[in-house]
């Protein structure tokens, strides 16, 4: 594999982690909180509660606010120890703000 595949993979796995993580519904819109035990829910799937469907804008914004904390980082770090690590996340910012293309600037 090569180097800039594995700087596109690990920046997209994270971004993916953050739009599923927006996905989620926050615990307290779950439901069935409070309710006795015996008047729970039983069997598979009873637990599953419906996903947030994002919209194009939605994730626009937070692939943006991943580049964005990728290169806020970056330029926190100032010691030239950390040169490759500013490397890195630069470059994974630039993979991200390349899906950004054609949405232009908000």
């Amino acid at each position: 594999m090569r180097a800039r595949d594995r700087v596109a993979v690990s920046a997209l796995r994270a971004t993916l982690a953050a739009l599923d993580n927006a996905e989620a519904v926050p615990v307290g819109d779950a439901g069935a909180r409070g309710q006795a035990l015996e008047q729970a829910p039983v069997g598979a799937g009873a637990t599953e509660a419906a996903r947030r469907e994002l919209n194009e804008g939605n994730v626009v914004d937070i692939v943006r606010a991943e580049a964005t904390e990728r290169l806020e980082a970056a330029a926190q770090l100032t010691a030239p120890a950390h040169a490759e690590r500013v490397a890195r996340l630069r470059a994974e910012a630039a993979v991200l703000l390349r899906f950004l293309d054609g949405h232009g600037t908000r």
